[in-house]
């Protein structure tokens, strides 16, 4: 039995190729060697490994990382600055400002807003817990050159929340470059904010007020995930 229902998906699968036009096998074998062609795990696997990784230090010195911002911003970097895509993400949050803007001031704004959207990530998962962490099914062309990786994390106080990874395929591996949290996109939040102040006072302007925030450690109003501004306005 085994046997006659093997044969019969080979022979459908014959089937279906043979009707299927060569610009379309053609197209298909394209898109699956440029997703092959990206080097180590796929997009679902290194997020699950990275997440579950950072999530199970965290949870292990959870009351030094609540207490001390910079121990707090070391283990974010250790775990997702290698596999996120600061300049990609940078210039997506300036938009038309990048190409005006100067090369000391591109790399002034792309330091400063990695160490803002680190230090914002950082404040917003320091209440999860790797034991609540699910990888959802994947959505979407398994062989695209862009992915978006939707986990769902606790806190710990058992409230659902819902983290994304937008990723793009590069000649260095799958890498992130937005973090969507409770339906929050970062870049997209900064790309508003800052796309105004830019407008009136200029992108020095923009790279002073960040830097100014990343010494002193104050978040970002921009943003600030849903849940901590409900409770913000609670108290």
């Amino acid at each position: 039995m085994r046997h006659r229902i093997i044969t019969c998906v080979t022979l459908a699968s014959l089937a279906f190729a043979s009707a299927t036009p060569p610009a379309a096998h053609a197209a298909t074998e394209a898109s699956t060697t440029k997703a092959a062609a990206v080097p180590g795990p796929g997009p679902r696997e290194l997020m699950q490994q990275v997440s579950q990784n950072l999530l199970r230090e965290l949870d292990a010195n959870r009351a030094m990382y609540a207490k001390d911002p910079r121990q707090l911003r070391a283990l974010v970097d250790r775990y997702l600055l290698p596999h996120f895509d600061t300049d990609y993400a940078a210039r997506l949050v300036l938009g038309k400002h990048w190409r005006t803007a100067t090369d000391a001031q591109r790399q002034r704004f792309v330091d400063a807003f990695y160490q803002s959207l680190m230090r914002n990530y950082g404040d917003a998962i320091v209440q999860f817990t790797a034991d609540r962490m699910t990888i959802l099914p994947f959505k979407g062309d398994p062989a695209a050159m862009t992915a978006t990786v939707r986990t769902e994390v606790k806190r710990s106080n058992g409230t659902p929340v819902p983290v994304n990874y937008s990723m793009r395929g590069t000649p260095q591996g799958w890498k992130a470059w937005d973090v969507t949290i409770e339906g929050i996109s970062y870049v997209k939040n900064y790309r508003t904010d800052f796309g105004a102040e830019i407008e009136q006072k200029g992108i020095d302007s923009v790279i002073k007020r960040l830097e100014a925030q990343n010494t002193s450690g104050a978040t970002d109003p921009a943003v600030v995930p849903a849940q901590a501004a409900a409770d913000k306005k609670s108290k």
